[in-house]
């Protein structure tokens, strides 16, 4: 079920976003009124994107982005009166993928969004990337300290590699857990 969280503390702004979202393709549009109860809905509903406006009573829209971004990472669109440069950087600090002022028409809202939700899954991939790549370069560094042990014991390069290489497919286990144990023993 694709889900949407509209949060503004004006009712009519609320309606007007949800029914855009909603024609939109969103199967269910879920409302707030306030930045609090944004988060709380972000982190129960886990939707696929927030519309929400910046000044709000208890937690304005930014602090909310930020603490939905660190829990529930999401695509926000903000909804702001004030474009002032502070404002939107300090949206985009907070992980705000795009915003839109007030007072808005439809067609203004569904370009954003579209933005938003493309620019949150490229960000998410290379953030995906960059964890794999560290993960690879972090097994590699051990696997080559663990080779380099083995070395020291007088086996080749290519020899102390195949030993590791036979141990892993003998223990079932990745080369990076059989470099640790080499590691964890000798060390």
């Amino acid at each position: 079920m694709k889900t949407a969280l509209v949060v503004d503390d004006e009712p009519m702004i609320r309606r007007q976003a949800a029914e855009t979202l909603a024609h939109y393709g969103f199967d269910e549009v879920v409302e707030a009124a306030n930045g609090q109860e944004a988060v709380n809905l972000a982190l129960a509903k886990r939707p696929l994107l927030i519309v929400m406006d910046v000044t709000m009573p208890v937690l304005d829209g930014i602090s909310a982005a930020e603490k939905i971004g660190s829990q529930a990472p999401t695509p926000i669109v903000l909804l702001t009166g004030n474009a002032d440069v502070a404002t939107i950087e300090r949206a985009r600090l907070a992980g705000v993928m795009s915003y839109v002022v007030k007072p808005f028409r439809s067609e203004q809202l569904l370009p954003a969004v579209d933005l938003a939700i493309h620019h949150f899954m490229e960000v998410t991939t290379l953030r995906e990337e960059v964890a794999g790549l560290r993960d690879t370069l972090e097994s590699r560094k051990i696997i080559e300290k663990a080779k380099g042990m083995l070395m020291k014991k007088g086996m080749s390069e290519p020899e102390a590699y195949r030993r590791m290489q036979k141990l892993a497919m003998d223990k079932r286990k990745s080369l990076k857990e059989v470099a640790e144990a080499i590691l964890l023993m000798e060390g």
